[in-house]
């Protein structure tokens, strides 16, 4: 049996999860945590951290609408709620910063201490936050099949395998973009969020008030 979704579908979930995770903008704090590690070390930390947000983000396609469904949640709610936390997400991203969501100054200074920062904070939050695993769950809803659901899962895969590559290669690709190309590549990242986000709560605003299509 063919899978429901259409590959410009998994193609468009790969763009907005890879601008949400933007392991671009996610590099400078990577370096300025495990910058003054040795090489295999910084190497290790990449690898597991991309490792820890496959993990997060496929317990989320696999167990998301049921977390919903135990607290009474209703996916068109969660749609304007996990819309307005990417919006707001986007909004830092197109100041070039981490939006609080994400990352916080007390989350960095605790990270100072610790031996292991793959997991926390590098996999969550900074990368799959709740911004993200809120896409995640939203898209994911959409699966009918199980095949759908493995399409998904595999796809994450394929970002991880992606954010293990950046980390992996962050000092040559932070030295040859420099502070301004990685800021830009985080302001289009942006841009893109902010356009999901806003679909995001249109979608689920016209499921809610269904009276708001017919204007």
């Amino acid at each position: 049996m063919l899978s429901n979704l259409h590959l410009t579908e998994q193609i468009k979930f790969l763009v907005g999860l890879f601008a949400i995770l933007n392991p671009l903008g996610a590099i400078p704090i990577f370096l300025s945590m495990a910058g003054d590690r040795r090489p295999a070390e910084m190497h290790r930390t990449a690898l597991k951290t991309a490792s820890a947000v496959a993990v997060i983000l496929i317990l989320s396609v696999w167990v998301g609408d049921s977390v919903l469904g135990f607290f009474g949640i209703g996916i068109p709610a969660f749609r304007i709620a996990g819309g307005l936390l990417v919006l707001l997400i986007a909004i830092a991203m197109f100041h070039a910063k981490t939006s609080p969501a994400r990352h916080t100054d007390a989350e960095e200074a605790e990270a100072e201490s610790k031996n292991d920062i793959s997991v926390v904070p590098l996999a969550i939050p900074l990368l799959a936050g709740p911004g993200a695993i809120s896409l995640v769950i939203v898209d994911a809803h959409q699966a009918a099949s199980l095949i759908d659901k493995v399409l998904f899962s595999l796809s994450i895969g394929i970002m991880g395998l992606l954010v293990w590559g950046v980390l992996r290669l962050a000092e040559p690709i932070g030295a040859r973009l420099g502070t301004a190309g990685l800021n830009i590549a985080t302001r289009v990242m942006g841009l893109i969020l902010a356009a999901m986000a806003v679909q995001f709560i249109v979608d689920g605003l016209i499921i809610l008030l269904p009276g708001l299509a017919a204007k």
